[in-house]
């Protein structure tokens, strides 16, 4: 448990200092918007956490015209049975709409419905038991109506 928090910790001042030194070039250096992209949306961990790093600073990203709209979970619930998807949800609609926008979505959707379940597996990672198994099982079903439906 120690371990998962000083990783989890680490890996968040790791998202925060890229987050403040990429946002003092970020007037001068736009340039690198398909890179920034490309980092907030691979299924890794420390790319999740990158994003809400930057989501929680959108202002120093400004320069860049990132959409960060977003419907959560569109029409399927947002938070199901209680387990809290709405961020995951949250960083796939960032996904799909940016990339959608730079007009090279069909090239990276698998890899976003990827990192989106992978998104939902590391919340249900928290639980354990039938709780656990409940939420693996509305993750995959989540993953699956992006998969076909997104």
């Amino acid at each position: 448990m120690h371990r998962r928090l000083a990783t989890g910790l680490a890996a968040s001042a790791l998202a925060v200092t890229t987050v403040v030194a990429t946002a003092a070039t970020a007037d001068a250096a736009p340039a690198d918007k398909p890179q920034v992209l490309a980092s907030w949306t691979q299924t890794s961990a420390s790319s999740y956490n990158a994003w809400t790093a930057a989501r929680a600073n959108r202002s120093a990203w400004a320069a860049y015209g990132f959409d960060w709209s977003t419907d959560y979970c569109s029409t399927s619930p947002d938070n199901p049975f209680g387990f809290p998807f709405s961020t995951s949800c949250a960083r796939h609609d960032f996904g799909y709409r940016n990339y959608k926008a730079a007009g090279s979505f069909s090239a990276n959707k698998s890899r976003l419905d990827s990192a989106f379940h992978e998104d939902l597996k590391r919340v249900c990672a928290r639980y354990g038991g039938a709780t656990k198994s409940a939420c693996d099982s509305t993750a995959w079903t989540y993953y699956q109506a992006v998969k076909v439906f997104g």
